[in-house]
């Protein structure tokens, strides 16, 4: 590829083909089994799982560093995710067809849930190869100057992903367009052609940085070192409690909520339609989300990290209240849309607090491995509370288990002052 090849020209594309995959199997794999009309408790803890590739990529990430390139790598993981896709659309489409509903809905289960989570590695090794790719691709001015357009592509992915493309999927069997569940069929291949396209137009643009090439033979000692001396530093202790526990109220919710919204009133839901729950929940709140990100951003820069915590942690934790009023008011679509918009962007500033939180502790010869880690840990505190959530939800009702799980979020303020012990925090912000 020409060296004059510009980031402009292929930097978008890159971040919308790492969001689509990772909001795909963690978001849309929960409303496509609940419009099969699958139980609450199977939904969560079965989804719950896919979270794991991203706990574990810590520990394959030196494969990726070791074989090959990462522009190989991440081609070939946007094919793999192009044949995954096709292949749900084909389980979908070819069970519904051959089968009665009733009969084939464990089926569909079972074998979507395997490509998803097949999906879910070959996810995870597209966001190592991709942005290492990046460090490799870009000169590091390049680098900071396309920091903002990465995370808002990213984000554009998850908007369309989970908001969009949702909405014309609920809109094609809602208008009569397509029978269900054949609008998960065009949804599912549609998204498997779009990935071959991705594939296509990378191999042909992107450009063969000459630092992208396997790493030396030291990785296995280099992976010792690293997880050696994260377990080690001062405060862990302190660093892994705050990472676990500081969004495991959001980490309750996160799957139950687009439940409670498509779920039908008689089980105590909102009752929404597909396309309206793409609408709220996949546009208007990932709007929320990404104003919030800039604005936490922009605040965590201007006043530091350690005076902004307490009040980022009241507008994660407070805005969960919200729901105990969606469950008992059942108000109209403009307070719930309201209400959505308003959590997700208090949900919004909150993470800009834990990126920078992580980015802080991670320190030293093995800064990215460290960052890595924390990330890992991340992806631990949101699987094992997902994953209990719906069996929660079932035997408390909505109502109850959003009490209960505000109450629980409240948890949140216990290890906000455990981040005014961590020196490292204070090191970080000095040499801004």
């Amino acid at each position: 590829m020409k060296k004059t090849t510009s980031p402009w020209g292929f930097i978008p594309t890159l971040y919308l083909a790492e969001g689509f995959p990772y909001i795909v199997i963690n978001t849309v794999s929960v409303l496509l089994y609940a419009d099969l009309k699958l139980p609450n408790d199977a939904i969560t803890f079965w989804t719950g799982w896919l979270y794991l590739p991203w706990i574990l990529k810590m520990f394959w990430s030196p494969l990726v560093d070791a074989h090959s390139t990462k522009r190989r790598w991440l081609l070939g993981a946007q094919t793999l995710l192009s044949a995954v896709f096709l292949a749900i659309a084909g389980i979908v489409g070819i069970i519904t067809f051959l089968h009665a509903q009733e009969s084939g809905l464990q089926t569909i289960f079972t074998l979507t849930l395997f490509g998803f989570f097949f999906g879910a590695f070959a996810s995870a090794t597209l966001d190592i190869a991709t942005d290492g790719y990046y460090l490799f691709a870009l000169t590091p001015t390049d680098q900071s100057n396309f920091v903002g357009v990465r995370t808002i592509f990213y984000r554009l992915a998850m908007i369309l992903g989970s908001g969009i493309f949702i909405s014309l999927t609920g809109a094609l069997a809602e208008r009569g367009l397509v029978a269900k569940p054949y609008n998960w069929v065009c949804l599912f291949g549609f998204l498997g052609i779009l990935f071959l396209v991705f594939a296509a137009f990378h191999a042909y643009i992107l450009p063969r940085p000459e630092q992208d090439k396997p790493v030396s033979s030291s990785t296995a000692t280099a992976w010792k070192e690293a997880f050696g001396s994260y377990f080690t530093q001062k405060n862990i202790l302190y660093i892994l409690l705050f990472i676990l526990v500081y969004r495991f109220g959001e980490a309750l919710l996160e799957k139950v909520v687009p439940l409670f919204l498509l779920k039908p009133v008689t089980d105590g839901a909102l009752g929404l339609s597909m396309e309206k729950v793409g609408l709220i929940k996949g546009t208007l709140g990932l709007g929320g989300i990404i104003v919030g990100n800039l604005l936490g951003g922009w605040l965590l820069g201007k006043y530091g990290f350690k005076k902004c915590i307490w009040p980022f942690a009241c507008l994660l934790v407070l805005p969960n209240f919200f729901y105990v009023y969606l469950a008992v008011a059942k108000p109209g679509i403009a307070v719930i849309a309201t209400l959505i918009t308003l959590e997700n962007f208090g949900y919004g500033l909150a993470m800009m607090a834990l990126t920078v939180f992580i980015m802080y502790v991670s320190q030293g010869a093995y800064k990215t491995s460290h960052y890595a880690i924390s990330t890992g840990i991340m992806a631990l505190g949101m699987m094992v509370p997902s994953m209990l959530s719906g069996k929660m939800q079932m035997a408390l009702g909505y109502e109850q288990f959003f009490w209960v799980t505000a109450l629980i979020s409240l948890c949140s303020f216990a290890v906000v002052p455990l981040c005014f012990k961590i020196n490292v925090l204070d090191e970080a912000e000095k040499q801004k």
